[in-house]
């Protein structure tokens, strides 16, 4: 594929963590299940990689229930909003939705996990979190929430600036700043920025506006979402990142428990193949999105290892703090998954 096909289309958990449950009425076969998610459409081939995910899911979970199971893909928020998303799954007014879980953080705050500066800095630790005991106790904590985690999805995150760069937390001082979630905020406020609370599909508006000066999100949105075009600096989250972006395919508990055990076994079994993808369109994106901004004519800035210590120190005794006082599952989320940090 180009390395700019994707842009044709703008603008148009372990399954052994789940208990096995059989159920004597399966979905309805004139049915088809929603798939909704909140970035740019496109095919299963081109355009945003979490839209492609969903295809590719949808295809090969038909493929292997023989046509029992079809799907219905809705992107840009077209089926629900986007800060809708994760409570309409809990009640079963959504059957899927791939949405980055800290957007559920205000409903319920042990989420914030998955948008935890510092807490996450490689793909390697992100990848370990599935079956580590902090992946199982996340993924247990969503299924007794209504939730059922189908594929773990991490991205890293950049920065793009409509002026000066944002690489060390003093950067930031003064500016209006998206960071994206309650902890990010936190970090974002002790740097001495004004937050800015808006989900990734409205950051060019703000900034285009100067509503924004600068926004935290994933290296797949600063491309997807056309942020070059307001952007004159970029700091990326190739090699290195302060943080790590959970974006998982979720279902809701409801409508999976409609299922047959074997159309369930074919959901988890197809949402784990997914993972594979969507660590290497995640990495193809962290570099893509570094020439896409160079050639709007953006500059671009890499972090080092003494500026991810920055952030991370802020973090601990900012975001972790104020993230650990919340409940005791928060706090176990967070000493469970500080067990995953390299040294």
């Amino acid at each position: 594929m180009s390395k700019f096909n994707r842009r044709v289309f703008l603008g148009a958990g372990a399954a052994a963590a789940l208990p096995a449950l059989h159920l004597p009425s399966a979905w309805a076969q004139s049915g088809a299940l929603k798939i909704s998610h909140q970035f740019p459409g496109g095919s299963i081939k081109e355009g945003d990689f979490r839209d492609r995910l969903c295809r590719q899911f949808a295809a090969e979970v038909e493929k292997r229930t023989k046509g029992a199971l079809k799907f219905e893909i809705y992107p840009g928020a077209s089926l629900v909003k986007t800060n809708s998303q994760f409570s309409a799954l809990r009640k079963g007014a959504l059957d899927l939705s791939l949405v980055p879980i800290s957007y559920a953080g205000g409903e319920l705050p042990e989420l914030n996990i998955g948008l935890m500066p510092g807490l996450v800095t490689s793909y390697e630790q992100s990848a370990s979190w599935k079956n580590a005991e902090v992946g199982r106790e996340l993924t247990k904590f969503l299924y007794d929430k209504g939730v059922v985690m189908l594929s773990w999805i991490w991205q890293a995150g950049g920065v793009a600036s409509r002026a000066k760069p944002i690489i060390d937390p003093e950067d930031a001082k003064g500016l209006k700043v998206r960071g994206g979630s309650r902890e990010m905020d936190l970090i974002l406020k002790e740097a001495g920025a004004a937050v800015v609370s808006i989900p990734s599909n409205e950051i060019y508006a703000g900034m285009q506006t100067g509503a924004l000066d600068a926004a935290m999100t994933s290296s797949t949105s600063l491309i997807s979402f056309r942020l070059e075009e307001v952007s004159k600096a970029l700091t990326t989250g190739r090699g290195k990142a302060y943080w790590f972006m959970l974006e998982p395919l979720m279902m809701s508990r409801a409508v999976y428990e409609k299922l047959t055990k074997d159309q369930q076994q074919a959901i988890m079994a197809v949402g784990a193949d997914m993972e594979k993808f969507g660590l290497q369109a995640a990495k193809a994106d962290d570099q893509e999105v570094a020439k896409v901004y160079e050639k709007a004519g953006a500059k671009t800035f890499d972090l080092n290892d003494a500026s991810i210590k920055k952030w991370q120190a802020i973090a601990r005794t900012a975001a972790w703090k104020d993230y650990a006082g919340k409940t005791q599952t928060c706090a176990k989320l967070l000493a469970l998954a500080e067990k995953t940090l390299v040294a």
